[in-house]
């Protein structure tokens, strides 16, 4: 049976397509088993690494634990009289000696209460040499009734009148004069005691004087006194060496007694609070030395010792509360600090150590690769504490085993190695 022309032309179309795609799938089959014979992977190269030893060294023991500098001592200074700042001496970060100038009130007006103070001292002071002269008083001589002429004068009386009066008793019993005369003369000599009894009574009295005259120049004293001592309020002053850490106080304000015009720091020692676990008491007393850290300083350790330990343990947490000074003397270190503190114990113990490269962090965990019959060996370590550029394994790894400390993130368990 014939075919129309243009069925035939599509028939051979198909089947020249149908030839083709075979041929193609041949071809790719033979190039796909080319690939995967050339595609075997040949032995893995060893891998060059530098190794050491673990080494076993007696270690210093210590506690660490974490916690803020503070000054030793801090004071906010404040004024001891109201008044208008006269003057400022110091501003922020100043280094201060005791007793130097913070702030100055205007003292006209102080300066004035103590001329008047004064001049009022003065006055009381000549009453009183006034008072002292009426009964013949030195400034400083006790007062004796019998010294004030008056009374020294009346007493010269009284005695001749005594011995007349003696006298006059012999005369009258031998008869040489009469009663009457002998009783004249006892009169004459009454009236002189009561005289002289009445001048140490008015003595006494004028020493009353002076002593309220003493008494007024004592208070007139006293103000001249508290003048002056207000006068000296309006200079305030610092009350201890150090930095000033703040200083709210200026020129032209006006400031109430015990308002703040500045605080002022002690940064040397520095003071570190920290907590120390329940079991580490008895390692504790004050005077152990401490190591101290800072973020500030990565590669410097502060001295510093044990200086305060807390009579109690807090019950929550079963912790002490410890201080220790951190030496400070040109105060790089700064209050406020994050700071981590090693106590150092009396005791030390063995440990294996190994150097710092040696370790390999994977998803958390640490690592080291121990080198054996030229191959590594991974092994799970448990870090403790560092010691210079080494670093303490307290599990995985024994005195005298050789790890890999070059190229450790490349190597894997098993992974063969070149020395």
């Amino acid at each position: 049976m014939s075919l129309p022309g243009p069925l035939k032309l599509i028939l051979l179309f198909l089947t020249a397509a149908a030839i083709g795609a075979g041929l193609s799938g041949c071809s790719r089959s033979k190039g796909q088993g080319n690939n995967v014979g050339a595609s075997a992977s040949p032995t893995p190269a060893a891998i060059a690494v530098s190794t050491t030893s673990a080494v076993s060294r007696q270690l210093p023991r210590y506690f660490e634990a974490n916690g803020s500098l503070a000054p030793n001592e801090q004071a906010d200074v404040a004024a001891e009289t109201s008044g208008k700042v006269a003057a400022v001496g110091v501003d922020l970060g100043s280094v201060v000696r005791r007793g130097q100038m913070i702030v100055k009130l205007d003292d006209a007006d102080f300066r004035i209460r103590v001329q008047q103070a004064q001049a009022q001292l003065d006055e009381a002071k000549a009453t009183l040499r006034q008072n002292e002269a009426k009964i013949g008083l030195r400034p400083g001589q006790k007062f004796n009734p019998e010294s004030v002429p008056e009374v020294a004068a009346a007493r010269s009386a009284l005695e001749l009148a005594e011995k007349n009066l003696r006298r006059y008793e012999k005369l009258v019993e031998t008869g040489d004069i009469s009663r009457s005369a002998y009783d004249q003369q006892k009169s004459q000599r009454d009236q002189l005691a009561e005289q002289h009894q009445a001048l140490i009574h008015l003595a006494q009295q004028n020493y009353a004087t002076v002593a309220n005259s003493q008494a007024a120049v004592d208070a007139a004293a006293t103000q001249v006194a508290l003048a002056k001592r207000n006068l000296g309020y309006t200079v305030v002053v610092s009350p201890m060496p150090g930095y000033v850490s703040d200083r709210p106080a200026d020129v032209g304000e006006y400031v109430s007694p015990q308002q703040k015009v500045a605080t002022v720091v002690n940064l040397n020692p520095l003071r570190v609070r920290i907590d120390i676990p329940e079991q580490a008491i008895p390692q504790v007393h004050p005077g152990e030395s401490v190591s101290v850290s800072v973020s500030g300083y990565p590669d410097r350790n502060f001295a510093g010792r044990v200086a305060r330990v807390s009579p109690n343990v807090t019950a929550s947490s079963r912790t002490l509360t410890i201080e220790a000074d951190v030496e400070n003397p040109k105060a790089e270190l700064k209050p406020g600090q994050f700071a981590t503190v090693r106590i150092l114990l009396p005791q030390t113990e063995a440990a294996v150590l190994v150097p710092q490269r040696a370790l390999r962090t994977i998803s958390g965990s640490t690592y080291v690769f121990v080198i054996k019959n030229g191959h590594a060996e991974q092994r799970l370590v448990q870090p403790g504490q560092a010691e210079g550029d080494l670093v303490e394994l307290k599990s995985g790894v024994a005195a005298d085993e050789v790890v890999a400390t070059s190229n450790v993130d490349q190597l894997s368990d098993g992974a063969a190695v070149t020395q």
